[in-house]
């Protein structure tokens, strides 16, 4: 089968666009290193890039004709009309834009028992802490989520359409914050770090060799009412540079210390002790 041949062969086919640019590839490959999938990639290629302009080239002459027909009045000849002329038929009887804009916001009742979050479209969106527990009405347009408390607003978001993604506002954060550090101290372990700051060092290492954290604690603030704070911080020291932080090793080393002596009150003056 010669060169004619097979381009006569394509048209029959429809690829025409093959058999328009069969010689010049034919002509690139011999010229050319061109693997015989390379060379059919290349002719696919050809045919689809004609196909898509010839597509093209039909739509643009269709909607000259289409122009043309309705600057004239109806498509001559068809019956037909052109959408224009069927929505100025239809424009007097079409009913006006209201006056106010038609409510479409989603409105849902909501309520956190743990975290600063609610749940909303896959999504969490923060709240205030102090909101944390209370019934509240998530109002959600497509743009904005909104956290009412009533007739209060107490957080306004942009509403996220992925999911299981926290939108988080820093001032909701930083409250948190805020409370954590207020209630810090009023813990077992916020006593011992604010008599001995040292020991949270201790602890968090003993807590990475696997020691429990409460019994650590508990045994520290033993140690601090029968010893005192500045004993106690010398010995975590000590056991710190030891590379031994447990509750244990900082006990062994304040018993080898002599003991804190105890002051005699005099109370003979005071008979009703």
């Amino acid at each position: 089968m010669n060169l004619n041949e097979l381009q006569r062969s394509l048209r029959q086919r429809r690829l025409g666009g093959m058999a328009s640019v069969f010689e010049t590839r034919l002509r690139q490959a011999q010229a050319e290193p061109m693997a015989p999938l390379d060379l059919i990639s290349c002719l696919i290629s050809d045919e689809l890039t004609r196909r898509s302009d010839r597509l093209l080239a039909r739509r643009r002459k269709h909607a000259a004709v289409a122009g043309s027909s309705g600057a004239s009045g109806s498509l001559a000849g068809t019956g037909l009309r052109t959408v224009e002329e069927v929505f100025c038929d239809e424009q007097p009887r079409l009913l006006p834009s209201p006056l106010h804009p038609f409510p479409t916001d989603r409105i849902e009742t909501v309520c956190s028992h743990k975290t600063i979050y609610v749940r909303f479209d896959l999504n969490d969106y923060s709240i205030p802490p102090e909101a944390v527990g209370r019934p509240l009405t998530l109002v959600a347009s497509d743009t904005t989520v909104r956290i009412l408390d009533g007739a209060v607003e107490l957080a306004r978001h942009r509403r996220s359409y992925d999911r299981q993604q926290q939108v988080l506002d820093p001032e909701h954060r930083d409250a948190v914050l805020k409370l954590k550090r207020r209630y810090f101290h009023a813990t077992p372990a916020g006593r011992l770090e604010q008599a001995v700051p040292e020991s949270k060092t201790l602890l968090d290492l003993a807590f990475a060799q696997g020691e429990s954290a409460g019994s650590q604690t508990a045994q520290l603030l033993k140690l601090l009412e029968e010893y005192g704070a500045a004993a106690l911080r010398r010995a975590i020291l000590e056991a710190l540079e030891r590379n031994t932080p447990r509750a244990s090793s900082v006990a062994f080393l304040l018993r080898r210390q002599p003991p804190p002596r105890r002051v005699a009150v005099d109370l003979s003056s005071h008979p009703e002790a």
